[in-house]
């Protein structure tokens, strides 16, 4: 659980520690900051990368009480009609057992686990009651699940919420460095930068992290995790094994295709649901957002980069996860009262909060935002503290026009 209050309102940003030569945020010419084909002057209503005039306080004290008060009751219910949903799209699709249903299957289920992986979220964020323990074993139930080591997750997750928005230092979809980013091979910069493999990172994500971060999810003596974390992530490991040997011994009773199709498939798809979840809810706005490093990084500044996304029919079935700029500055607010905190909210962020555009049953319009996003914003600079996306132009032999 984070609590974190800082004193983000103060002067406007300190322009003088830009680099001016390029390479930085952004070129000094004529009274104007330049970043690339961005332009920042005084005439510009809104500079998202300027301090807040208002403090977290602000910002909590306007959400009603009550959206902090957690139910484990209601939040078990949520498992327990999940859970009724998955083994009844099983019945269903061994029932009818047509090609014309398994990929409809495949779908439902593979966003069932999914909205399973959200539930666990909150069991790690501590929103889904005040129990400790029954965090725990909820946490470890649903994710060993769906191959997600708990608290190995868990752990970096949190390092994610308590640095996001800085460059060197968040865990999730962090910014490569220009250096870093010209040290990647080119399979590397392909399989990151070419869609749809960036939505099957999770997986090798959770085993060897980000270029530029060592450490796994799995090993109890990672860079992720303090001393005294070992033995929960020891025991996250020994849960995802046992459901590895469950799933190899269904696989030899039922046989292997029809455990790949039964669970390998709706696996695949629960990764790219995360995958692409998680990218846009910090990349793809049609307005490019800041990142920070240095003394330019706070709490909150960091946290008002997220964004948040219209899933359309999913919304519900995903538990609200995509309401992420409050659940990503109080994390510990359930997600069955996100909506009617953001909406509180609203007239303390004025134009810090993004308004996200409204999607039909399915949001088709998001792809758009997922592969404009994954085919400009590549790297940031090694300087400065105000960091905006760069475009590698010469990424795949075909030059690249930069979103503005």
């Amino acid at each position: 659980m984070v609590m974190v209050d800082s004193n983000e309102a103060g002067t406007k940003t300190d322009w003088s520690n830009l680099e001016t030569s390029g390479a930085g945020y952004g070129t000094l010419m004529n009274g104007k900051i330049m970043n690339g084909d961005h332009q920042v002057t005084d005439e510009d209503e809104f500079d998202p990368s300027d301090p807040p005039p208002f403090r977290i306080k602000e910002i909590r004290d306007a959400i009603p009480k009550h959206c902090w008060v957690k139910s484990p009751w209601r939040s078990m219910s949520y498992v327990i009609r999940d859970v009724l949903v998955i083994f009844g799209l099983v019945a269903l699709a061994l029932y009818f057992n047509s090609w014309v249903v398994w990929p409809l299957y495949w779908v439902a289920q593979g966003t069932m686990f999914w909205a399973l992986f959200v539930l666990g979220h909150d069991c790690g964020h501590g929103s889904f009651s005040d129990n400790a323990m029954l965090n725990s074993v909820v946490g470890h139930l649903l994710h060993s699940s769906i191959l997600v080591p708990y608290h190995g997750w868990r752990l970096s997750h949190k390092s994610h919420h308590n640095n996001h928005g800085h460059v060197e230092h968040d865990e999730s979809w962090v910014p490569l460095s220009e250096k870093i980013y010209k040290t990647l091979d080119f399979s590397t910069k392909f399989l990151r930068f070419k869609v749809p493999f960036p939505m099957f990172a999770y997986p090798f994500y959770l085993w060897k992290r980000s270029p530029g971060k060592r450490g796994s999810h799995f090993n109890p003596y990672s860079d992720l995790f303090a001393p005294s974390d070992r033995s929960y992530v020891l025991t996250s490991t020994v849960c995802w094994f046992v459901m590895v040997a469950v799933l190899v011994y269904l696989s030899l009773v039922i046989g292997p295709a029809q455990m790949f199709i039964l669970y390998g498939v709706p696996y695949l798809v629960f990764v790219m649901w995360l995958d692409f979840v998680t990218y846009l809810h910090h990349h793809g706005h049609e307005q490019k957002l800041p990142w920070y490093r240095g003394k330019e990084w706070s709490f909150l500044r960091g946290g008002l980069t997220t964004i948040d996304r219209d899933y359309g029919m999913f919304n519900r079935i995903q538990h609200d996860i995509g309401t992420h700029v409050i659940h990503h500055l109080f994390p510990q607010i359930p997600h069955y009262h996100l909506v009617e905190a953001t909406e509180a909210a609203k007239p303390v962020l004025g134009k810090y909060y993004r308004e996200p555009k409204k999607s039909g049953p399915i949001p088709f319009h998001l792809l758009n935002y997922l592969v404009r996003s994954i085919k400009q914003d590549h790297y940031v600079s090694d300087t400065g503290d105000v960091l905006f996306y760069q475009t590698d132009a010469q990424l795949f032999g075909s030059s690249q026009t930069k979103m503005e």
